[in-house]
């Protein structure tokens, strides 16, 4: 199942939650997103289904490894994209948003591009 931007967005929102408390909650996600309880609650159950992560009895969400692959993934690509922009003069408030948009559409060639030219791994022609 490929996943739309919101759902990607969902689960970049869990791997950070996870990363900042240790636990996660729809609740959290709602708050963190300012998103309706309804709403998450939709995308949970998509998620879910997907195999993207798993929620217990208690309510508590947990990334799947496929989840925390994909998450990752579009964690590391908002990071990396963010700071270059940040470091091409762009404000950090734009940057960050900016590279929200960037990181769903960006191909793995394209972004992985990006990294070696920011680490100085440019091909010479």
């Amino acid at each position: 199942m490929r996943l739309l931007e919101s759902g990607e967005m969902y689960l970049e929102t869990i791997y950070i939650l996870l990363e900042r408390k240790g636990t996660v909650r729809s609740l959290d996600v709602a708050e963190y997103m300012e998103f309706s309880k309804p709403s998450v609650s939709r995308a949970v159950g998509i998620l879910k289904e997907g195999g993207y992560i798993c929620v217990d009895r208690a309510g508590l969400i947990t990334l799947t490894e496929t989840g925390m692959k994909t998450a990752r993934k579009i964690y590391e690509r908002h990071t990396l994209l963010t700071d270059f922009l940040v470091k091409l003069g762009v404000d950090e408030k734009t940057a960050a948003e900016d590279a929200c948009k960037m990181e769903h559409d960006i191909s793995d060639a394209s972004f992985e591009a990006v990294k070696r030219f920011l680490f100085g791994e440019v091909p010479h022609k």
